[in-house]
């Protein structure tokens, strides 16, 4: 798959005015996070590096941003709903959450059993009903719809163009403070990151090369972009929840098809490995699809000599226990 130039304004990404104007309503609530060329990651990876560190937004990742716009989108549109429903493995549910509480509408998320303690905690720290339903992601999702249906609640979707709006913002902030960046490495979950990238790249007539990263152990998006079409695959993954979807978003499998470069699979050493690098590089904390990005990276890094790399730390939102064991593994 090439990146292949085309018109911002092709149907359904945002174009420049649109994440301009997305990026005045998210600067309402933060303002941009930084990117910084680390010493130690740029040596590791052996060449320079830039990570976006979408783990200082206020909910530590980067889908706070896409919260904001939908529900900015609601409320300029009239539509406001009493009560909002959507599923999630915690940190779309803690935008939806916060975005929710910001327009004074109730919000009800369900999530899988056993999700994580700490999103699970953080999520209802901001006003939100938990639902524990499912064994996984898209479960939840099903149930989710269900009860909305049932309850005349307003569905908010993994995936929408009024997300995508906001979460471009990210890209379009990274791409113009290291305009010389050559190639970007973006985990995919159910995809608005990437094609959030992919939005941004257009809207500021960029030629860099976009690399989708997913985990070993949940590869439906790609199959899905070997195939041609949404192919649903098992979660195995027990590190990288971010990433642990079953079934791709057709609407985003559209976007990403002709302008994804390639796609990288990381495996959960692999990812546990990143997310010990950048610790020790940085000092920040990345949960497991935080890391993903520099994993791939890593992966690929014999082939990035002399290259300007971007990463995304676009989520620190991982439990105490569980990053305790990462960094005591060997």
């Amino acid at each position: 798959m090439s990146a292949v130039l085309r018109s911002e304004a092709d149907r359904g990404l945002p174009g420049l005015q649109d994440i301009e104007a997305a990026a005045r309503v998210v600067y309402r609530e933060f303002q941009a996070t930084p990117q910084y060329h680390w010493g130690l990651s740029s040596q590791r990876l052996g060449t320079d590096c830039w990570i976006k560190h979408e783990n200082h937004t206020p909910v530590g990742a980067f889908k706070i941003r896409g919260g904001l716009t939908y529900f900015d989108a609601l409320k300029h549109a009239g539509d406001l709903p009493q009560e909002v429903i959507s599923a999630t493995r915690g940190n779309h549910g803690q935008s939806i959450g916060w975005a929710a509480r910001a327009h004074g509408v109730a919000c009800t998320i369900v999530v899988p059993q056993g999700n994580s303690l700490e999103k699970n905690a953080a999520m209802r720290a901001l006003g939100v009903t938990l639902i524990e339903h499912g064994q996984d992601f898209q479960e939840s999702r099903e149930f989710a719809i269900r009860l909305a249906a049932e309850r005349g609640a307003h569905v908010v979707p993994s995936f929408h163009a009024d997300l995508l709006s906001g979460v471009a913002t990210y890209w379009w902030e990274f791409m113009r403070a290291v305009p010389q960046l050559d190639v970007v490495y973006v985990p995919i979950g159910q995809g608005s990151g990437a094609c959030a990238a992919i939005a941004a790249k257009f809207a500021l007539g960029r030629s860099l090369r976009i690399v989708g990263v997913v985990s070993a152990h949940a590869t439906t998006y790609a199959d899905s972009l070997a195939a041609g079409r949404v192919v649903e695959a098992p979660v195995t993954t027990q590190l990288a929840d971010g990433m642990a979807c079953r079934i791709a978003d057709a609407s985003a499998l559209d976007i990403l098809l002709p302008h994804i470069d390639h796609i990288v699979q990381v495996s959960d050493d692999e990812v546990a490995q990143a997310m010990r690098d950048l610790y020790a590089d940085t000092h920040n904390v990345a949960e497991g699809a935080g890391a993903a990005s520099f994993a791939a990276a890593m992966r690929e890094r014999a082939q990035l000599k002399g290259q300007v790399v971007g990463t995304t730390l676009c989520g620190g939102n991982v439990d105490a226990p569980v990053f305790s064991r990462v960094l005591g593994a060997t």
